[in-house]
């Protein structure tokens, strides 16, 4: 029987949207795009560039507000669960620039995000992935390993990651996403991920 691994999205399954949080505290709505909205990832993140220079928001009034937020009511004590019954990595479309102090609340899981690109006037440039559907390519990494991957994301940009995992659950996804990716499971609450993912386990996990 192979080991198993979940693989997890970080905004919208254990925190909340970074770029919400940030587009309510500069009442900048145009900020509240996010992949839910726009699969295209490239052309959103081109499209949050564009706002900040025209605000002349740098890196450091988004690290501001980050360092305000928590995460979800409940992500930590089910992450703890998780870590306790099996091996478990966060796959984000984030960047370590944003994550960082929220990791440290989850108790510091091994995350995989990208990177940002900032220029001398301390503004956002451009940011560079890690892989081209670095999610996708990091759950086909972990199956020639000969791991069994459960995969958990609530977006379009996660679509991928669940497809190719062997089971692939969505969390809290907007009624779009569904509609548009019925093959996969939907759970709205932490008990019941948790009994999803707790049925797709060994029993000597």
């Amino acid at each position: 029987m192979k080991p198993t691994i979940v693989t997890l999205d970080l905004e919208g399954v254990f925190t909340p949207e970074i770029w919400i949080e940030f587009a309510h505290k500069t009442d900048i709505p145009a900020l509240q795009r996010t992949t839910r909205d726009e699969p295209n990832y490239d052309k959103l993140m081109h499209y949050r560039i564009d706002i900040l220079r025209q605000h002349n928001l740098r890196l450091t009034d988004i690290q501001a507000v980050i360092a305000s937020m928590s995460v979800l009511p409940g992500a930590r004590d089910f992450l703890d669960w998780l870590r306790s019954r099996t091996q478990v990595i966060i796959l984000s479309d984030t960047f370590y620039e944003f994550a960082m102090p929220l990791m440290v609340q989850l108790g510091r899981p091994t995350l995989l995000c990208h990177t940002l690109e900032i220029d001398a006037q301390g503004m956002i440039s451009g940011y560079r992935l890690r892989l081209p559907d670095s999610k996708r390519a990091a759950v086909l990494a972990l199956q020639q390993l000969n791991l069994h991957v459960i995969a958990v994301g609530d977006s379009y940009n996660d679509t991928s990651m669940l497809a190719a995992a062997d089971h692939g659950i969505f969390f809290r996804p907007p009624a779009n996403v569904i509609s548009n990716f019925p093959q996969f499971p939907v759970v709205r609450r932490y008990a019941d991920l948790q009994n999803q993912i707790e049925a797709l386990l060994p029993r000597t996990a």
